[in-house]
């Protein structure tokens, strides 16, 4: 068996598990922000919806990189 092959990959998902981390609180206080920023101005609801999920799709795509970075090295 080779060890040494083994613990690169269970390091490698350790590494990733640990960067989704980041995306996952950065999707958090997005949404938080964005409704209570509905709550304050609720005619500016269809603006700041849209903003928060393009927001959301940049933010996941960090999450989608380090996935991807995984595998390549």
């Amino acid at each position: 068996m080779n060890i040494a092959a083994e613990l690169a990959g269970n390091i490698t998902n350790i590494g990733y598990g640990l960067a989704a981390i980041g995306p996952g609180i950065g999707v958090g206080i997005l949404v938080g922000k964005t409704a209570e920023s509905m709550a304050r101005q609720p005619e500016l609801s269809g603006q700041l919806r849209t903003t928060m999920f393009l927001g959301i799709a940049f933010t996941e795509a960090l999450a989608l990189i380090g996935l991807i970075a995984g595998y390549i090295y």
